[in-house]
């Protein structure tokens, strides 16, 4: 998965929930032009940025990786 794909999932859902781009920032703690960012797979918006925004839209990001067990059992 890309950024552009990541902005097109962003901007689906914040269509969906009826959201403008202004309702989306306010909710989320960030300016509209973060939101507007995200959803043209700007690739420089930072993670704690595009983090408050999913969780907004609720969307959930799940790691995975062949080593992720490993690293749950030595991390908790």
């Amino acid at each position: 998965m890309n950024s552009v794909r990541i902005g097109e999932i962003v901007r689906f859902h914040r269509k969906i929930s009826g959201l403008s781009r202004e309702a989306c920032a306010r909710l989320a703690g960030v300016g509209k032009t973060a939101i507007y960012d995200v959803e043209h797979g700007k690739a420089t918006v930072q993670l704690e940025t595009l983090l408050k925004i999913l969780v907004v839209m609720n969307i959930q990001i799940t790691l995975q990786s062949p080593f992720m067990k490993q690293f749950e059992d030595e991390n908790g």
